[in-house]
């Protein structure tokens, strides 16, 4: 179950409470009755290992840039082939209409 902070907005008196996360948030402080906000605190998260920051890969990134700039596409585009068969029929239809 998870333990929520919560702050009285008149005598700022800071309690925390065992609550399942269905039930329904505290609304009353437990001192003088008054409304209560819940409180908030950022996640704590840290990162381990290499990766996380420009100054691990940033010049290897580059390098690989400048290289794929460099070297010609190998696939490259081909000038278009024409079909000479279809050429052929073409011709002969139209001779057959001709005659």
């Amino acid at each position: 179950m998870p333990i929520y902070e919560y702050r009285c907005l008149k005598c700022g008196h800071q309690f925390e409470k065992m609550q399942k996360i269905a039930d329904r948030p505290v609304s009353r402080c437990e001192k003088c009755n008054e409304r209560v906000t819940r409180v908030f605190h950022p996640v704590a998260i840290h990162f381990k290992g290499s990766g996380f920051y420009s100054t691990d890969y940033g010049k290897k990134r580059s390098d690989s840039r400048q290289k794929s700039a460099e070297e010609p596409s190998k696939g490259g585009s081909k000038p278009a082939k024409k079909d000479k068969g279809k050429q052929s029929r073409k011709k002969a239809a139209a001779g057959s209409k001709e005659g």
